[in-house]
């Protein structure tokens, strides 16, 4: 049985992975959802200065403080850029990175560098008019969807999103990744690719070849962006067999 941190993406707290993870306590594995710095329950500590360091911080810490060991670090989304940064500090805590539709980022790059320049200029726009020029609300599905797609979400999960989810510090997206330390050789390391990922997987992205080779590992899952919402339960199964193979 393994010990899953699962740490959501953008604009989510660990409400996000509730399903999920009863699924995954159900097959017998021991499943710690986190919720990062001012974000879902935490929304109250949401300063400007809340950045990617920050995350960084809250995910080493949270392993470290419950003397975690035989980890999978399961990253979703904008939780691949911490995540990155927080795997190689885990040392020998650390037995398997997961990254669901997402991938690792590169030193020196942030959120904001993948996204379109329109888009960005848009999201910038609510940090300005809706944020008080820090916080990044929710974006408008219509928005949303262009960012990543929203397949499998009915309405009533589009109602939840929207209903939980909470403003996010920009300066999460905007912090550049700074020194990731690389996580040992034996770590094992996984992609649950959604739509979104296999597409990019799929169109052969110089920048991310290297996840088409081992040590890298697939799985794919179809259905769209938020998967913990769209189809929890075989999230799970696909998590509990990434730990069985």
């Amino acid at each position: 049985m393994a010990t899953f941190v699962l740490v959501p993406g953008a604009w989510l707290g660990a409400w996000a992975w509730e399903a999920t993870a009863q699924a995954l306590r159900e097959c017998g594995h021991t499943v710690l959802p986190v919720t990062l710095t001012g974000l879902g329950e935490r929304s109250a500590l949401a300063t400007p200065e809340v950045g990617l360091d920050t995350h960084i911080d809250d995910i080493t810490a949270f392993v470290e403080e419950q003397d975690l060991s035989q980890v999978t670090l399961v990253a979703h989304s904008y939780a691949a850029v911490p995540v990155t940064g927080a795997a190689g500090r885990l040392g020998a805590r650390l037995e398997r990175l997961v990254y669901v539709d997402s991938a690792p980022f590169a030193e020196g790059t942030c959120l904001l560098d993948v996204m379109p320049d329109d888009v960005v200029d848009r999201l910038h726009k609510l940090v300005a008019e809706h944020g008080d020029g820090w916080r990044l609300p929710l974006p408008p599905f219509e928005l949303l969807g262009a960012m990543s797609t929203l397949e499998g979400l009915d309405e009533e999960q589009l109602g939840l999103l929207r209903a939980r989810a909470t403003p996010q510090p920009i300066a999460t997206f905007a912090q550049r990744l700074t020194r990731p330390v690389e996580p040992a050789p034996g770590v094992d390391r996984v992609v649950v690719a959604c739509r979104d990922a296999k597409a990019v997987l799929d169109a052969g992205t110089p920048a991310l070849a290297f996840l088409n080779q081992p040590p890298w590992r697939h799985f794919a899952l179809p259905t769209g962006h938020w998967p913990m919402l769209s189809t929890p339960v075989e999230l799970a199964e696909t998590l509990d067999a990434v730990v069985s193979s």
